[in-house]
This record gives structure tokens, C-alpha cells and sequence, in this order.
């Protein structure tokens, strides 16, 4: 990660508390997490406390600190989507891809998570690879959407 890298990204954004959102949001986008040693430039730039930008970080769950793979799976498991299969799709991603819920592969492809309602119930089961929702999944419609098949 580079120093340029950051002060290309603050330099699209307006120096102000009301930007932190979108800045970390563009860091996360950049680097696939909120890398801690980028914060301090970030209260810098925006003039607030590095204290509420933890703050921010930490409310929304879309911001992690925990760097992802380059491709992160998400299974829905709402209540529509367990009804409908979706603890077999977790078990399959779970068998292919060598990792649990939470963890990435030790090459850095791959990143699985499991979370709550995601809205789509008419489509369910469904799975979400980066920000593409998949409706209608069955477990074997992993080996494509992964790459790790037909």
C-alpha cells in the first residue's frame, strides 16, 4: 500500500466529516479492507478526530479491517434462503473452497462469508459473489460461479 495510493483517493473527496463515508468506503474499494495505518491520514484530511473515524469504521458492517480475497461469496441465510437450501450451498463453499465463514484462502482468492437477510427472498436461495446477487443457487452452480469447474 502506498502513500500516493491514499492521497489520490483523499484528493477526490471534499475535506470534511460529511466525505468519511465515501473515503472509506474508496479505501476498502482500493486495498479490500481498511488498512488501520491509512485512518490517521484520513482524520487528517477530513479534520475530525481519528477517534470518529474508528467510529465510522466500526459501525458499519460494510467496512472491515480484515483484508478479503479478490473475490468474496456471500450466502444469504435469512430465513427464505435456509428454507430453500441455502446451509447445503454454505456446506459446499465451505468443502470447495478449504475455508470457513469469516476466513479467506491462503492465496488471497477467495473470502466466504455468511449473513443475514439480504432482501432477495423472492430469489432465494441466494448467494452473492462481490456485489453480483445470484438467484435460484443450487450447491452445484459453485464450481462455475467460483471458478473451480465446468
Amino acid at each position: 500500500m502506498g502513500k500516493a495510493e491514499i492521497v489520490d483517493i483523499l484528493s477526490r473527496h471534499v475535506p470534511q466529516e460529511q466525505s468519511l463515508i465515501e473515503i472509506l468506503h474508496d479505501i476498502q474499494l482500493r486495498f479490500r479492507h481498511l488498512p488501520p495505518e491509512t485512518l490517521s491520514e484520513v482524520a487528517r484530511h477530513c479534520s475530525v478526530p481519528l477517534a470518529r473515524v474508528y467510529s465510522v469504521a466500526t459501525f458499519y458492517t460494510a467496512f472491515t479491517f480484515t483484508k478479503k480475497g479478490d473475490t468474496v461469496c456471500r450466502i444469504c441465510m435469512g430465513t427464505a434462503c435456509h428454507v430453500k437450501g441455502a446451509q447445503l450451498i454454505r456446506e459446499e463453499a465451505e468443502k470447495m473452497l478449504g475455508i470457513a465463514p469469516g476466513q479467506t484462502t491462503p492465496d488471497g482468492k477467495y473470502s466466504l462469508e455468511v449473513v443475514n437477510c439480504v432482501g432477495a427472498c423472492a430469489m432465494a436461495p441466494v448467494v452473492i459473489v462481490n456485489e453480483a446477487y445470484q438467484g435460484k443457487f443450487r450447491p452445484m452452480d459453485l464450481k462455475k460461479l467460483l471458478g473451480r469447474g465446468e
